[in-house]
Protein backbone atom coordinates (compact mmCIF):
# COMPACT_ATOMS: atom_id res chain seq x y z
CA UNK A 1 0.00 0.00 0.00
CA UNK A 2 1.68 3.37 -1.01
CA UNK A 3 1.93 6.30 1.11
CA UNK A 4 -1.11 8.01 -0.30
CA UNK A 5 -3.45 4.81 -0.39
CA UNK A 6 -2.55 4.48 3.95
CA UNK A 7 -3.77 8.09 4.30
CA UNK A 8 -6.91 8.51 2.04
CA UNK A 9 -7.96 4.69 2.67
CA UNK A 10 -11.50 6.04 3.09
CA UNK A 11 -13.39 6.24 0.12
CA UNK A 12 -10.86 6.33 -2.55
CA UNK A 13 -12.18 5.99 -6.37
CA UNK A 14 -10.06 4.52 -8.99
CA UNK A 15 -9.82 5.48 -12.53
CA UNK A 16 -10.31 3.06 -15.16
CA UNK A 17 -9.40 5.66 -17.75
CA UNK A 18 -6.36 7.17 -16.83
CA UNK A 19 -3.14 5.40 -16.32
CA UNK A 20 -0.88 6.59 -13.49
CA UNK A 21 2.92 6.17 -13.26
CA UNK A 22 5.67 7.32 -11.06
CA UNK A 23 7.58 10.23 -11.67
CA UNK A 24 10.36 10.52 -13.96
CA UNK A 25 13.34 10.83 -12.54
CA UNK A 26 17.03 10.42 -14.16
CA UNK A 27 17.51 7.36 -12.33
CA UNK A 28 13.64 5.80 -13.10
CA UNK A 29 12.99 2.74 -14.70
CA UNK A 30 10.99 3.81 -18.13
CA UNK A 31 7.67 2.31 -19.10
CA UNK A 32 8.24 2.23 -22.98
CA UNK A 33 5.44 1.27 -25.19
CA UNK A 34 6.28 -0.93 -27.95
CA UNK A 35 4.65 -2.42 -30.93
CA UNK A 36 3.85 -5.40 -29.18
CA UNK A 37 3.01 -4.03 -25.99
CA UNK A 38 4.46 -2.02 -23.14
CA UNK A 39 7.61 -3.56 -21.25
CA UNK A 40 9.79 -2.52 -18.41
CA UNK A 41 12.85 -1.04 -19.34
CA UNK A 42 15.30 -1.26 -16.54
CA UNK A 43 18.12 1.68 -15.91
CA UNK A 44 20.58 0.46 -13.61
CA UNK A 45 23.39 3.25 -12.63
CA UNK A 46 26.54 1.51 -15.26
CA UNK A 47 29.27 3.15 -13.28
CA UNK A 48 28.31 1.08 -10.06
CA UNK A 49 28.40 -2.51 -12.70
CA UNK A 50 32.15 -1.27 -13.91
CA UNK A 51 30.43 0.37 -17.33
CA UNK A 52 31.97 3.80 -17.08
CA UNK A 53 29.96 7.06 -18.53
CA UNK A 54 31.65 6.69 -21.02
CA UNK A 55 29.93 8.59 -23.97
CA UNK A 56 29.35 12.06 -25.71
CA UNK A 57 26.51 12.26 -27.86
CA UNK A 58 25.98 15.16 -30.58
CA UNK A 59 23.43 16.53 -32.72
CA UNK A 60 24.33 18.09 -36.71
CA UNK A 61 22.52 21.26 -37.46
CA UNK A 62 18.94 20.20 -38.75
CA UNK A 63 17.96 20.10 -42.49
CA UNK A 64 16.11 22.26 -43.59
CA UNK A 65 17.21 24.83 -40.77
CA UNK A 66 13.57 26.59 -40.61
CA UNK A 67 10.58 26.20 -38.24
CA UNK A 68 8.39 23.30 -38.33
CA UNK A 69 4.98 23.26 -39.05
CA UNK A 70 1.93 21.17 -38.38
CA UNK A 71 1.39 18.32 -41.24
CA UNK A 72 4.74 19.69 -42.90
CA UNK A 73 7.97 19.46 -44.22
CA UNK A 74 10.47 17.13 -41.86
CA UNK A 75 13.83 18.11 -40.59
CA UNK A 76 16.91 15.63 -40.47
CA UNK A 77 19.85 15.70 -38.67
CA UNK A 78 22.94 13.10 -38.24
CA UNK A 79 23.26 11.41 -34.14
CA UNK A 80 26.77 10.97 -33.44
CA UNK A 81 27.53 8.99 -30.33
CA UNK A 82 31.62 8.78 -29.25
CA UNK A 83 32.98 6.63 -26.99
CA UNK A 84 35.64 8.87 -25.40
CA UNK A 85 37.16 5.59 -23.17
CA UNK A 86 40.11 3.25 -23.59
CA UNK A 87 36.92 0.61 -23.40
CA UNK A 88 34.35 -0.84 -25.18
CA UNK A 89 31.14 1.11 -24.22
CA UNK A 90 27.22 0.01 -24.77
CA UNK A 91 24.68 2.39 -25.81
CA UNK A 92 21.43 2.31 -24.83
CA UNK A 93 19.77 5.37 -26.48
CA UNK A 94 17.21 7.79 -25.25
CA UNK A 95 15.69 10.47 -26.91
CA UNK A 96 13.65 13.10 -24.82
CA UNK A 97 11.46 15.66 -25.92
CA UNK A 98 10.52 18.74 -23.54
CA UNK A 99 7.85 20.73 -25.53
CA UNK A 100 6.73 24.22 -24.58
CA UNK A 101 3.24 24.34 -23.77
CA UNK A 102 0.63 22.63 -21.67
CA UNK A 103 -0.35 19.44 -23.21
CA UNK A 104 1.05 16.35 -22.93
CA UNK A 105 2.41 14.57 -26.45
CA UNK A 106 0.25 11.46 -28.29
CA UNK A 107 2.40 9.45 -31.05
CA UNK A 108 1.02 10.87 -33.78
CA UNK A 109 1.81 14.36 -32.44
CA UNK A 110 5.34 13.88 -33.50
CA UNK A 111 7.05 12.44 -36.70
CA UNK A 112 10.07 10.59 -35.86
CA UNK A 113 12.51 8.05 -37.91
CA UNK A 114 16.09 6.35 -37.44
CA UNK A 115 18.23 5.37 -39.84
CA UNK A 116 21.94 3.73 -39.55
CA UNK A 117 24.82 5.75 -41.25
CA UNK A 118 27.65 3.90 -39.69
CA UNK A 119 25.84 2.00 -36.79
CA UNK A 120 24.32 -1.60 -37.66
CA UNK A 121 20.49 -2.53 -38.74
CA UNK A 122 18.37 -0.31 -36.25
CA UNK A 123 14.66 -0.76 -35.24
CA UNK A 124 13.10 2.39 -33.35
CA UNK A 125 9.69 3.62 -31.87
CA UNK A 126 8.10 6.17 -29.76
CA UNK A 127 7.79 5.42 -25.94
CA UNK A 128 5.81 7.25 -23.39
CA UNK A 129 5.77 7.61 -19.36
CA UNK A 130 4.36 9.93 -17.28
CA UNK A 131 2.60 12.09 -20.08
CA UNK A 132 6.38 12.62 -21.86
CA UNK A 133 8.03 11.73 -25.35
CA UNK A 134 10.38 9.48 -26.00
CA UNK A 135 12.06 8.70 -28.91
CA UNK A 136 13.80 5.06 -28.87
CA UNK A 137 15.63 2.98 -30.74
CA UNK A 138 17.51 -0.40 -30.49
CA UNK A 139 19.46 -2.64 -32.63
CA UNK A 140 16.69 -4.37 -35.18
CA UNK A 141 16.14 -8.10 -34.52
CA UNK A 142 16.83 -7.71 -30.72
CA UNK A 143 14.64 -7.22 -27.65
CA UNK A 144 14.44 -3.49 -27.35
CA UNK A 145 16.02 -3.58 -24.10
CA UNK A 146 19.48 -4.52 -25.35
CA UNK A 147 21.93 -1.74 -26.61
CA UNK A 148 24.54 -1.12 -28.88
CA UNK A 149 28.04 -1.90 -28.35
CA UNK A 150 30.73 0.97 -29.20
CA UNK A 151 34.42 -0.05 -29.05
CA UNK A 152 37.27 1.93 -27.62
CA UNK A 153 37.57 5.34 -28.98
CA UNK A 154 34.87 4.49 -31.57
CA UNK A 155 31.59 6.65 -33.15
CA UNK A 156 28.49 5.28 -34.37
CA UNK A 157 26.28 7.53 -36.39
CA UNK A 158 22.28 7.16 -36.74
CA UNK A 159 20.17 10.26 -39.08
CA UNK A 160 17.31 11.11 -37.19
CA UNK A 161 14.03 12.80 -39.00
CA UNK A 162 11.81 14.85 -36.72
CA UNK A 163 8.92 16.67 -37.92
CA UNK A 164 4.78 18.04 -36.70
CA UNK A 165 1.88 15.70 -37.13
CA UNK A 166 -1.25 17.61 -38.08
CA UNK A 167 -2.80 17.29 -34.70
CA UNK A 168 0.48 18.79 -33.26
CA UNK A 169 -1.64 20.91 -30.18
CA UNK A 170 -1.38 24.51 -31.16
CA UNK A 171 -1.03 25.36 -27.28
CA UNK A 172 2.43 23.71 -27.97
CA UNK A 173 5.19 25.84 -29.07
CA UNK A 174 8.76 24.96 -29.84
CA UNK A 175 10.30 21.84 -28.18
CA UNK A 176 13.89 20.28 -27.11
CA UNK A 177 15.05 17.40 -28.09
CA UNK A 178 17.93 15.63 -25.96
CA UNK A 179 20.25 12.63 -26.89
CA UNK A 180 20.42 10.58 -23.31
CA UNK A 181 20.50 7.66 -22.65
CA UNK A 182 18.47 4.95 -20.58
CA UNK A 183 22.07 3.63 -19.28
CA UNK A 184 23.48 6.46 -17.40
CA UNK A 185 25.82 6.00 -20.02
CA UNK A 186 26.48 9.83 -21.10
CA UNK A 187 29.84 11.31 -19.94
CA UNK A 188 28.56 14.28 -17.54
CA UNK A 189 28.17 17.25 -19.96
CA UNK A 190 28.34 15.28 -23.02
CA UNK A 191 24.50 15.28 -23.75
CA UNK A 192 23.94 16.96 -26.86
CA UNK A 193 20.34 18.65 -27.68
CA UNK A 194 18.68 20.64 -30.56
CA UNK A 195 15.74 23.42 -30.08
CA UNK A 196 13.18 23.31 -32.95
CA UNK A 197 11.13 26.04 -33.57
CA UNK A 198 7.26 25.27 -34.55
CA UNK A 199 5.27 27.71 -37.11
CA UNK A 200 2.75 29.23 -36.78
CA UNK A 201 5.13 31.06 -34.01
CA UNK A 202 2.76 31.98 -31.06
CA UNK A 203 2.88 32.39 -26.99
CA UNK A 204 2.41 28.69 -25.49
CA UNK A 205 -0.46 28.12 -23.14
CA UNK A 206 -1.34 26.73 -19.52
CA UNK A 207 -4.16 25.05 -17.90
CA UNK A 208 -5.33 26.23 -14.31
CA UNK A 209 -7.62 24.16 -12.52
CA UNK A 210 -8.75 25.12 -8.74
CA UNK A 211 -11.93 24.68 -6.35
CA UNK A 212 -13.66 27.13 -5.25
CA UNK A 213 -14.75 27.63 -1.47
CA UNK A 214 -17.01 24.78 0.18
CA UNK A 215 -20.14 25.79 0.87
CA UNK A 216 -23.21 24.42 2.57
CA UNK A 217 -25.59 21.97 0.34
CA UNK A 218 -28.29 24.89 -1.32
CA UNK A 219 -30.67 21.49 -0.37
CA UNK A 220 -29.61 20.34 2.46
CA UNK A 221 -30.58 23.45 4.94
CA UNK A 222 -26.74 23.91 5.89
CA UNK A 223 -26.56 20.81 7.39
CA UNK A 224 -22.69 20.10 7.92
CA UNK A 225 -23.00 16.39 6.02
CA UNK A 226 -23.49 17.98 2.68
CA UNK A 227 -20.86 20.68 0.80
CA UNK A 228 -21.00 21.84 -2.57
CA UNK A 229 -17.53 23.50 -4.56
CA UNK A 230 -16.88 24.30 -8.16
CA UNK A 231 -14.43 23.68 -10.29
CA UNK A 232 -12.99 25.62 -12.44
CA UNK A 233 -10.58 25.37 -15.73
CA UNK A 234 -8.70 27.94 -17.70
CA UNK A 235 -6.55 28.66 -20.31
CA UNK A 236 -3.96 30.68 -20.64
CA UNK A 237 -1.98 31.75 -23.62
CA UNK A 238 -2.21 31.05 -27.36
CA UNK A 239 -3.85 27.80 -29.16
CA UNK A 240 -5.74 24.93 -27.86
CA UNK A 241 -5.60 21.70 -26.96
CA UNK A 242 -6.58 18.86 -29.98
CA UNK A 243 -7.79 16.25 -27.82
CA UNK A 244 -10.75 16.68 -25.02
CA UNK A 245 -9.71 17.00 -21.72
CA UNK A 246 -11.10 14.22 -19.23
CA UNK A 247 -10.37 14.68 -14.95
CA UNK A 248 -10.45 12.67 -12.27
CA UNK A 249 -12.36 13.00 -9.14
CA UNK A 250 -10.84 11.40 -5.76
CA UNK A 251 -12.68 12.72 -2.72
CA UNK A 252 -11.34 10.91 0.49
CA UNK A 253 -11.20 11.48 4.05
CA UNK A 254 -7.76 11.47 6.57
CA UNK A 255 -7.22 8.50 7.81
CA UNK A 256 -10.02 6.77 10.14
CA UNK A 257 -10.52 4.41 12.61
CA UNK A 258 -12.55 1.01 11.83
CA UNK A 259 -15.68 2.20 13.10
CA UNK A 260 -15.85 5.42 11.06
CA UNK A 261 -16.55 4.70 7.68
CA UNK A 262 -17.03 7.55 5.48
CA UNK A 263 -19.60 6.40 2.77
CA UNK A 264 -18.60 9.30 0.15
CA UNK A 265 -21.08 10.46 -2.58
CA UNK A 266 -20.27 12.99 -5.19
CA UNK A 267 -23.09 14.28 -7.62
CA UNK A 268 -22.50 16.87 -10.84
CA UNK A 269 -24.71 19.20 -12.21
CA UNK A 270 -25.54 19.50 -15.19
CA UNK A 271 -28.54 20.66 -17.27
CA UNK A 272 -29.78 22.06 -13.58
CA UNK A 273 -29.96 18.78 -12.57
CA UNK A 274 -27.86 16.77 -10.20
CA UNK A 275 -26.77 13.77 -11.14
CA UNK A 276 -24.45 10.93 -9.36
CA UNK A 277 -20.98 10.48 -10.51
CA UNK A 278 -17.85 8.23 -9.25
CA UNK A 279 -14.99 8.99 -10.82
CA UNK A 280 -14.84 10.76 -14.02
CA UNK A 281 -16.25 13.96 -15.17
CA UNK A 282 -17.91 15.27 -17.55
CA UNK A 283 -15.72 15.50 -20.79
CA UNK A 284 -14.72 19.07 -22.05
CA UNK A 285 -14.26 19.08 -25.76
CA UNK A 286 -10.90 19.70 -27.68
CA UNK A 287 -10.63 22.55 -28.99
CA UNK A 288 -10.20 23.98 -25.22
CA UNK A 289 -8.34 27.52 -25.22
CA UNK A 290 -8.06 31.18 -23.79
CA UNK A 291 -10.60 31.78 -26.15
CA UNK A 292 -12.87 29.51 -24.86
CA UNK A 293 -13.20 31.55 -21.40
CA UNK A 294 -13.71 29.47 -17.88
CA UNK A 295 -15.31 26.62 -17.34
CA UNK A 296 -17.35 25.89 -14.15
CA UNK A 297 -18.37 22.24 -12.89
CA UNK A 298 -20.78 22.12 -9.97
CA UNK A 299 -19.76 19.25 -7.68
CA UNK A 300 -21.24 18.03 -4.55
CA UNK A 301 -20.16 15.69 -1.65
CA UNK A 302 -22.26 14.22 0.83
CA UNK A 303 -22.18 11.75 3.25
CA UNK A 304 -24.21 8.74 2.68
CA UNK A 305 -26.37 6.91 4.58
CA UNK A 306 -23.65 3.82 5.24
CA UNK A 307 -21.64 6.78 6.75
CA UNK A 308 -20.03 6.01 10.42
CA UNK A 309 -18.50 9.66 11.13
CA UNK A 310 -19.72 11.02 14.50
CA UNK A 311 -17.99 14.75 14.39
CA UNK A 312 -16.78 17.08 11.60
CA UNK A 313 -13.95 15.30 9.91
CA UNK A 314 -11.96 16.67 7.48
CA UNK A 315 -12.77 15.87 3.82
CA UNK A 316 -10.29 16.23 0.50
CA UNK A 317 -11.26 16.60 -2.58
CA UNK A 318 -8.67 16.36 -5.87
CA UNK A 319 -9.30 16.78 -9.54
CA UNK A 320 -6.20 14.82 -11.91
CA UNK A 321 -6.98 16.36 -15.74
CA UNK A 322 -5.48 14.62 -18.43
CA UNK A 323 -6.34 14.10 -22.35
CA UNK A 324 -9.87 12.13 -22.61
CA UNK A 325 -8.48 10.03 -26.02
CA UNK A 326 -5.39 9.09 -26.99
CA UNK A 327 -2.17 6.93 -26.04
CA UNK A 328 -0.62 9.49 -23.17
CA UNK A 329 -3.52 10.12 -20.99
CA UNK A 330 -1.44 10.96 -18.68
CA UNK A 331 -2.64 13.19 -15.68
CA UNK A 332 -0.51 17.01 -15.93
CA UNK A 333 -2.85 19.26 -14.42
CA UNK A 334 -4.25 18.94 -10.47
CA UNK A 335 -6.62 21.04 -8.42
CA UNK A 336 -7.31 20.37 -4.41
CA UNK A 337 -9.52 21.44 -2.34
CA UNK A 338 -10.08 20.75 1.57
CA UNK A 339 -13.50 21.23 3.84
CA UNK A 340 -15.24 19.52 6.45
CA UNK A 341 -18.16 16.95 6.69
CA UNK A 342 -20.07 15.48 9.98
CA UNK A 343 -23.19 13.98 10.74
CA UNK A 344 -26.42 15.91 11.06
CA UNK A 345 -27.03 17.19 14.45
CA UNK A 346 -29.57 16.69 17.02
CA UNK A 347 -30.33 20.14 18.36
CA UNK A 348 -29.34 20.89 22.07
CA UNK A 349 -31.80 20.72 24.90
CA UNK A 350 -34.24 23.21 26.22
CA UNK A 351 -34.54 24.27 29.72
CA UNK A 352 -35.18 21.42 31.86
CA UNK A 353 -38.82 20.94 32.84
CA UNK A 354 -39.43 21.65 36.94
CA UNK A 355 -38.94 18.71 39.20
CA UNK A 356 -41.13 19.74 42.04
CA UNK A 357 -45.06 19.90 41.14
CA UNK A 358 -46.80 23.10 39.37
CA UNK A 359 -47.81 25.61 42.64
CA UNK A 360 -51.79 25.89 43.31
CA UNK A 361 -53.94 28.70 43.08
CA UNK A 362 -54.73 30.43 45.92
CA UNK A 363 -58.30 29.21 47.70
CA UNK A 364 -60.94 30.93 47.12
CA UNK A 365 -61.33 33.59 49.89
CA UNK A 366 -65.17 33.45 50.78
CA UNK A 367 -65.91 29.95 52.03
CA UNK A 368 -68.15 27.64 50.22
CA UNK A 369 -71.23 27.07 51.53
CA UNK A 370 -71.92 23.43 53.63
CA UNK A 371 -74.68 21.65 55.10
CA UNK A 372 -74.91 22.48 58.97
CA UNK A 373 -73.72 19.33 60.85
CA UNK A 374 -74.99 17.65 63.31
CA UNK A 375 -74.67 18.71 66.48
CA UNK A 376 -71.05 17.11 68.18
CA UNK A 377 -69.86 16.57 64.29
CA UNK A 378 -66.59 17.70 63.06
CA UNK A 379 -66.85 20.87 61.13
CA UNK A 380 -66.08 19.99 57.08
CA UNK A 381 -63.20 22.70 56.15
CA UNK A 382 -63.61 24.19 52.38
CA UNK A 383 -61.90 22.54 49.43
CA UNK A 384 -58.95 24.38 47.86
CA UNK A 385 -59.46 24.03 43.93
CA UNK A 386 -55.85 23.78 41.57
CA UNK A 387 -55.33 24.94 38.24
CA UNK A 388 -53.85 22.92 35.50
CA UNK A 389 -49.84 23.72 34.40
CA UNK A 390 -49.56 25.58 31.46
CA UNK A 391 -50.04 24.17 27.80
CA UNK A 392 -46.09 25.16 26.93
CA UNK A 393 -44.60 23.52 29.80
CA UNK A 394 -42.68 20.17 29.44
CA UNK A 395 -43.68 17.60 31.09
CA UNK A 396 -40.78 16.48 33.14
CA UNK A 397 -40.08 12.94 31.30
CA UNK A 398 -36.25 13.90 30.48
CA UNK A 399 -36.41 13.89 26.45
CA UNK A 400 -35.31 16.84 24.71
CA UNK A 401 -37.28 18.92 22.58
CA UNK A 402 -36.45 20.39 19.40
CA UNK A 403 -35.42 23.95 18.93
CA UNK A 404 -35.28 24.64 15.17
CA UNK A 405 -33.00 25.53 12.18
CA UNK A 406 -30.83 28.24 14.91
CA UNK A 407 -30.24 25.69 17.38
CA UNK A 408 -28.88 22.89 14.64
CA UNK A 409 -26.58 26.04 12.86
CA UNK A 410 -25.30 27.15 16.00
CA UNK A 411 -24.53 23.69 17.23
CA UNK A 412 -22.86 23.31 13.17
CA UNK A 413 -20.60 26.01 13.77
CA UNK A 414 -19.02 25.44 17.73
CA UNK A 415 -18.72 21.99 16.44
CA UNK A 416 -16.97 23.12 13.05
CA UNK A 417 -14.55 25.62 15.65
CA UNK A 418 -13.63 22.46 17.83
CA UNK A 419 -12.94 20.83 14.34
CA UNK A 420 -10.83 23.26 13.16
CA UNK A 421 -8.68 23.19 16.93
CA UNK A 422 -8.03 19.87 16.76
CA UNK A 423 -6.61 19.97 12.91
CA UNK A 424 -3.04 20.57 13.78
CA UNK A 425 -2.28 17.34 13.23
CA UNK A 426 -3.79 17.52 9.93
CA UNK A 427 -1.87 20.31 8.25
CA UNK A 428 0.81 17.65 6.40
CA UNK A 429 -2.38 16.15 5.13
CA UNK A 430 -3.82 19.15 3.35
CA UNK A 431 -0.16 20.21 2.28
CA UNK A 432 -0.24 18.28 -0.85
CA UNK A 433 0.81 19.61 -3.87
CA UNK A 434 0.89 17.34 -6.41
CA UNK A 435 2.97 18.28 -10.10
CA UNK A 436 4.49 16.37 -12.37
CA UNK A 437 7.89 17.29 -13.16
CA UNK A 438 9.87 16.79 -15.63
CA UNK A 439 13.61 15.19 -15.48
Amino acid sequence: MSARSAVFRSAVFRSAVFRSAALRTGSAAVVAAAVAGTFLMPLSASADEGNPKALKTTMSAPVPSGPLTRGGATSTFDLTVTNTTAKSSSYHPWMLLDPIGASPLQKADVIYKVEPVSAPATSFFIGQQDGGWQGMFYPAGKNPTEGFEIPAGGTLVWKVTMGLGKSYPTINGDFTLRASSIQNEIADGGEGSLTFKTSPAGKPGALETWFGKAAPCTDGGGSPDCKELDLHYRVTGEGQFSSGLGTWLEVATADLSEHEAADLQTRVKGDGTWKGTSVNLPVIAKGFGASSGERVVRLQVRLGPKTQLKKLTPVKATASVGLAEGDNTYHFEYADGEFALGPKTTTPPTSPAPTSPAPTSPAPTSPTPTTPAPTGSATTTPTATTTPATGNTPAPTGSLAHTGADSDTTLYYSGLATVLIGLGGAVAWFAHRRRTVRG
